[in-house]
């Protein structure tokens, strides 16, 4: 057994067995500690899968393409459980939750992790769709940990449409199933990604069409592309914040991974459609949408949620264009994208404790609170595409690479951008500064893991790494 082969069995195993320990585990100090240092250890086996990958399996695969995902998702995934340490601590303390539902809480934490990896390194598409089923019921508990009305209506409201969603990707998956059969037997082959990639130019295409169509609205209903949304703003309004980053940061990613992999299969088989066009139709719409809708928002949770279905919006606009500088600005919006939000969300769990969750209950910020008030002024400079954040560098690329491809394309997608841009800026100017309003409580969850991330967004777009830009680019040709 290799190395790279044990890692590859960490990043499975270490959530694994972490949460069942944390289900047993009693006492919450250790716990979140635990949970903490489960995450570090599987961050640190998937970055070793970056320079050593085992050979894929018939069930188990680490390529160019989810290399990138496994090491975006771990990293988040660790510093959201540092953030989560001390922020659930304080809800402990406020008696929003109680000392059962924190042992529930962090053992479901690491049931999410192992489940969106799982999803990740899958190289068999029935267990990547049961992956992100895993996810779907986990996240759905997660939401309605608080056991309020508005936080069960949104866990149900999650749990019916992501349930409508996963079953549309499930007959899709097997539409694919049975496209391949004819060609590759009815064997586990059949189900396995790299046979499946091998052997995509033979399969009917009339199948892998309305296969695509059911995977496209399956797994785009978990990517929060309009009008398949509907769950997102809720479950991110009501949930635990440490989930609503890993909803925006990671669990969005995965489903959107899902579709890129069924993207590729399509592209390989000569008769099929073109799986393009349908996603940029559905990135666009989902931008323009989520950019006027910021407009209305007046929940600082709910803001960012609709931020979130309009930058997927850009992703999936930028993958469906298609072509290495689309791609490799997909990919890097997608990475900025992650560390962003994720950070947007650990300043906005201490903005709702301290101050709540209205709009019109906050302002001067940037006085009552001066570095949650500057962070979070950061995390919007860069989230909505100023220099120099990486986020500019992307999305300068999609434009760019638009203008050259589909001119016509290029305005409505600059347009969006602008108008999101409006938006936020408009609510923030409320938020950061202005008289001093609402409560003043203390803020007492780390700052360390937001300005981890900010550092990393901004330093991005100076500076990206060659061994990181070379990797992207490999994805980016892959893609097609």
């Amino acid at each position: 057994m290799t190395a790279s082969f044990d890692a590859l069995i960490a990043v499975l195993v270490m959530p694994a067995l972490a949460a069942v320990v944390l289900a047993i585990l009693p006492g919450y100090w250790l716990a979140a500690r635990l949970n903490a240092l489960a995450a570090l250890v599987t961050f640190l086996a998937a970055a070793s899968l970056m320079f050593a990958r085992p050979q894929p399996g018939p069930y188990l695969l680490v390529d160019d393409l989810n290399s990138v995902f496994i090491v975006l998702t771990t990293f988040v995934g660790f510093t959201t459980s540092v953030f989560s340490a001390s922020y659930v601590s304080h809800e402990l303390e406020i008696g929003r939750l109680t000392p059962k539902y924190l042992r529930f809480y962090h053992a479901m934490y690491q049931v999410l992790m192992f489940a969106m990896n799982l999803a990740l390194v899958a190289n068999n598409i029935g267990v990547l769709w049961v992956a992100i089923e895993i996810a779907t019921l986990t996240t759905v508990l997660m939401v309605g940990i608080y056991r309020t009305h508005d936080a069960i209506e949104a866990a149900w409201k999650y749990f019916i449409l992501g349930s409508v969603g996963i079953a549309l990707a499930l007959f899709g998956t097997i539409l694919v199933y049975m496209a391949a059969r004819p060609v590759m037997s009815e064997s586990l082959d059949a189900m396995v990604w790299t046979k499946l990639v091998a052997h995509a130019g033979a399969f009917d295409p009339a199948l892998l069409n309305i296969a695509f169509v059911f995977l496209l609205l399956g797994y785009g209903t978990k990517v929060g592309l309009a009008p398949l949304h509907a769950w997102l703003p809720d479950a991110h309004a009501e949930g635990p914040t440490p989930i609503s980053a890993v909803l925006s940061g990671l669990l969005l990613n995965v489903a959107l991974y899902a579709l890129l992999r069924f993207k590729i299969l399509l592209a390989l088989n000569p008769d099929a459609l073109a799986p393009g066009p349908l996603m940029a139709t559905l990135g666009l719409a989902s931008l323009i949408f989520a950019a006027f809708m910021l407009y209305r928002r007046r929940d600082i949770k709910r803001l960012f949620a609709y931020s979130s279905i309009e930058h997927m919006g850009i992703i999936a606009f930028a993958f469906g264009m298609g072509g290495p500088i689309a791609n490799f600005a997909g990919l890097l919006h997608m990475t900025m994208h992650s560390l962003t939000k994720s950070a947007i969300f650990f300043a906005v769990g201490q903005i709702a404790q301290v101050k709540g969750r209205r709009i019109s209950d906050m302002g001067g910020l940037t006085e009552t609170h001066p570095v949650l008030g500057w962070g979070l002024v950061l995390g919007v400079v860069a989230i909505a595409g100023l220099p120099p954040c990486g986020i500019f560098m992307s999305e300068f690329l999609v434009v760019s690479s638009t203008m050259g491809r589909q001119p016509w394309l290029a305005i409505p997608l600059a347009f969006g951008i602008i108008v999101g841009l409006g938006a936020l800026f408009l609510r923030l100017n409320g938020i950061a500064f202005g008289e001093p309003r609402g409560a003043n409580a203390e803020a007492k969850a780390s700052y360390i893991p937001m300005f981890a991330h900010l550092a990393l967004v901004f330093a991005a777009g100076i500076y990206i790494p060659p061994a990181l830009f070379a990797g992207f680019q490999n994805v980016a040709k892959l893609l097609g």
